[in-house]
């Protein structure tokens, strides 16, 4: 009893009371432009970082994240300027705090310049990739930016950005935003600046500095789709990632307008099999194989470019408004283009691997005791979360279901939000109270686990169902098809609330199987035997 209190408090509580992450609500980022100089002969790199900052309120110092330089690897600040004036800085544990002469009032834009160099230790990646070639290409999710940027590193404080990369001739250089210059700079090196309007979190901001092929392999609307490839793989490149036309073509229609004016598809040589990096997705270098079989990533990484780069959760903990969308979506992109047969396919194996997860790992979706946010990252927030969506829209309908999803981005585009915020805009699409639905599907530990008989009598066909997971009870609908000698069959929808219910339905005979969810719409364990 006393746990079901406490995960009803903590339902209740305002859901960012657990990131610990010092905000600091008296600026406002305005714009990152970050000047890179790379080269071939160390991983050392050259930043001018300059930020633009409005005051909310009077402030007389502003602190960055900045990972400074220990035993040969991270970032040496050289000086800090503001309208030609060196600034007085301090620079340890990770943070970067920087002293105003005076205090600078509120209602005020003011632009400081950072000089830094340094190896960095994450964040931006320095290797080879398959073929031996050398490679830069930025991987910050979730709190990684901080190697090598000076930021706010935290999606509570989006902000334009620029990156101006001066890198040897030989590399081509991708990164957020449109190309507004590629200039040669000498016989060895070439200069080339991305800008990008929208308002990022840090998490999405990346360069890939490589040698690519690059080709235009489509257009949805007025949005140029592109392919970054290692050419030595260009042919079977192109291939693979061509399915992101059709991916961003359907998203574009259904959700609201694509919010970037360009969609870079990537191959790369980083951390994680993809990363939905704003409108420039890197995809893990053995993606390519030219046989098409990324369908899957791509769509899931184009998803992620309205739920967790426009719409961003407000709150770590709240990851899976971002990788459970991202991760559902792609099952309705799929159910679109091929049909229901296959979501369910995929929800299946989904409910496989969420089961055998919650066995080794139980957790809420929503865990606010992970403190190291890389360990947010586990079927609890994709496949699971995922779920939830599923089974929200069969709460409420499908047509509702998607005029919610609709206004939910379309309120928190650019912005963010926490798990609060969607369950509102779905309540007022659909007039139910869903505290109790988002409740027992993203703050409580269990999955429920179902044991079903039944029996045949005077007529009649008695089911019961059991609930056998530990800890709180489950309010759900499970749904049943009675299945007759002579091949016909009747569907029955079961009302779940207690630990034991018992439902009769006339029979014409005896039935000879009954499939609990034979649609694949529910997320519970089986529960054979006694």
């Amino acid at each position: 009893m006393l746990l079901r209190i406490f995960l009803l408090l903590a339902f209740l509580q305002p859901a960012w009371a657990a990131d610990n992450y010092p905000r600091n609500e008296s600026v406002d980022i305005r714009r990152y432009i970050f000047r890179l100089e790379l080269n071939d002969t160390t991983n050392r790199i050259a930043g001018k970082a300059t930020i633009r900052f409005y005051t909310i309120k009077p402030v007389r110092e502003i602190t960055f994240d900045l990972i400074e330089e220990t035993q040969g690897k991270g970032m040496r600040v050289d000086e800090v300027r503001m309208n030609n004036r060196q600034l007085i800085f301090s620079h340890h544990a990770g943070r970067l705090k920087i002293l105003f002469p005076s205090e600078i009032p509120a209602d005020q834009e003011t632009e400081v310049t950072i000089s830094y160099a340094g190896v960095p230790a994450d964040g931006l990646i320095i290797s080879k990739n398959r073929y031996g070639d050398r490679t830069f290409f930025g991987d910050n999710w979730p709190d990684r930016a901080r190697h090598w940027l000076p930021c706010i590193d935290h999606p509570y404080d989006k902000s334009p950005v620029e990156f101006i990369i001066i890198a040897p001739l030989h590399y081509q250089a991708v990164a957020n935003g449109v190309r507004v210059e590629e200039s040669f700079l000498s016989s060895r090196q070439k200069l080339t600046h991305w800008r990008e309007e929208v308002e990022l979190p840090t998490k999405v901001m990346v360069i890939g500095v490589a040698r690519f092929a690059v080709a235009l392999i489509g257009r949805v609307q007025h949005i140029p789709v592109e392919a970054w490839v290692y050419p030595q793989n260009r042919t079977e490149g192109f291939l693979d990632y061509t399915p992101a036309v059709n991916v961003l073509n359907f998203f574009n229609r259904f959700v609201a307008p694509y919010p970037y004016q360009k969609l870079a598809n990537v191959q790369s040589t980083t951390r994680y099999g993809g990363m939905e990096n704003a409108n420039t997705i890197f995809y893990f270098e053995r993606s390519v194989t030219g046989k098409g079989q990324v369908e899957n990533l791509i769509a899931h990484e184009i998803a992620h470019q309205w739920f967790g780069n426009s719409a961003s959760e407000k709150d770590w903990h709240h990851v899976w408004l971002s990788e459970g969308f991202a991760t559902y979506f792609t099952h309705v992109y799929l159910e679109h283009a091929y049909g229901p047969e296959r979501r369910k396919e995929g929800m299946l194996r989904d409910r496989q691997k969420v089961l055998s997860h919650c066995a080794r790992s139980p957790a809420p979706v929503i865990n606010t005791a992970i403190t190291n946010y890389s360990e947010l990252l586990s079927p609890h927030v994709y496949e699971r979360a995922s779920w939830v969506l599923h089974m929200l829209r069969r709460q409420v309908g499908d047509s509702t279901f998607f005029q919610g999803v609709r206004r939910y981005y379309n309120r928190y585009k650019g912005s963010n939000a926490l798990t609060e915020d969607f369950r509102k805009v779905m309540e007022e699409v659909s007039g139910q109270n869903l505290e109790g639905f988002f409740r027992q599907w993203l703050y409580e530990t269990p999955v429920p686990r179902l044991h079903l008989t039944w029996q045949y009598a005077n007529g009649k066909t008695t089911i019961t169902v059991t609930q056998m997971q530990p800890g709180p009870l489950f309010n759900l609908n499970l749904e049943v098809e009675i299945k007759m000698a002579d091949g016909t069959s009747r569907r029955q929808n079961l009302r779940i609330s207690a630990k034991t219910q018992t439902f009769s339905y006339p029979s014409a005979g005896q039935p000879v199987q009954i499939i609990a969810d034979p649609d694949v719409n529910l997320l519970f364990e089986e529960v054979k035997g006694r």
